[in-house]
């Protein structure tokens, strides 16, 4: 008999996974995702995979009311996965599957538990990362690792280009995971004996301030963890912000919080180093407070900004 599961699933990550899943002949007996906004159009969600299987497709406000419990105890799934899914799952759902419940986290567990894992190990600097398949429990990121994929992380990787390869890795992971699940013969790691856990929270577009105080990798780390179609990092002016949707490091010179007119380009300057500008845009204004940064920018030419 063709075993079954019910999927939590959103993002690039989830399609992917949803698509590994079906690679590994599991049968989806319902999706539960959420609708595609007008900002996220850059990848195609697991709703359009689901629909092309005739699988059910289930959009739910809140996903662990009483209905939607009812609804997945009576399908009496083999397994219940949530890949990328954005809401925490409540313990009594964790007890339906027969085979049990299992999350996909964009980080190597116990690293990076928490919200925005990918933009997190971009923000600060980590060279590589991966993708893990657990075992759910009431808390987050918690449980048995099952499965887990290491990913190199290049020095101008963005939030897009590492969500990509993580959904890459995830398809590849759930396709040959599963099976051994289903065997009894996957290896199942206690999170515990591993490596201090690390957590961070998830990030606002706030979070994107860039600090003419910090070194110029810094700057740049963070430009490229937002970089389109996320919230770009940003400095404040007096008209406003600046949003910077890419940047370079640079060997040139630019004083701390200036910027620079270059045969090469508009240069930003930072403790350390610059940065060479690919564009900037004009950004509501984010505070009704004037801030050091903003003085710094009074009287400076601006270079010309892209739309």
């Amino acid at each position: 008999m063709q075993p079954t599961a019910v999927v939590c699933a959103y993002s690039p990550v989830g399609r992917e996974a949803l698509a590994g899943l079906l690679d590994a002949c599991i049968k989806v007996l319902a999706l539960y995702t959420y609708p595609q906004s007008e900002s996220e159009t850059w990848f195609e969600p697991p709703a359009v995979i689901a629909e092309a299987k005739n699988i059910p497709v289930r959009y739910e406000k809140r996903f662990n009311e009483d209905s939607v419990f009812d609804a997945i105890s009576s399908l009496k799934p083999d397994f219940l996965f949530s890949f990328y899914f954005r809401e925490m799952i409540q313990a009594r759902f964790l007890d339906l599957p027969r085979m049990g419940a299992y999350n996909l986290h964009g980080s190597l567990l116990p690293k990076y538990r928490g919200r925005a894992p990918i933009n997190w190990v971009l923000v600060k600097g980590e060279t590589q990362t991966g993708i893990t398949l657990h075992a759910m429990t009431p808390k987050p990121d918690d449980g048995d690792i099952v499965g887990q994929t290491t990913l190199p992380i290049d020095w101008d990787d963005t939030a897009v280009s590492l969500t990509l390869k993580s959904a890459e890795a995830g398809r590849i992971l759930i396709r040959d995971v599963v099976p051994k699940l289903l065997a009894g013969t996957a290896v199942r790691i206690n999170q515990k004996s591993l490596a201090p856990s690390t957590y961070f929270g998830g990030r606002k577009p706030e979070d994107g301030e860039l600090d003419f105080a910090m070194p110029a990798t810094e700057a740049f780390n963070l430009i490229r963890a937002v970089a389109d179609p996320w919230p770009n990092a940003f400095i404040h002016s007096t008209g406003g912000s600046l949003h910077i949707p890419w940047a370079l490091p640079t060997s040139l010179h630019c004083p701390s919080g200036c910027f620079r007119q270059t045969p090469e380009g508009t240069l930003l300057g930072f403790r350390d180093g610059a940065l060479l500008l690919h564009a900037l845009r004009k950004g509501p204004v984010r505070s009704e407070r004037p801030t050091e940064q903003a003085s710094l920018l009074r009287g400076i030419g601006i270079p010309e900004f892209s739309e």
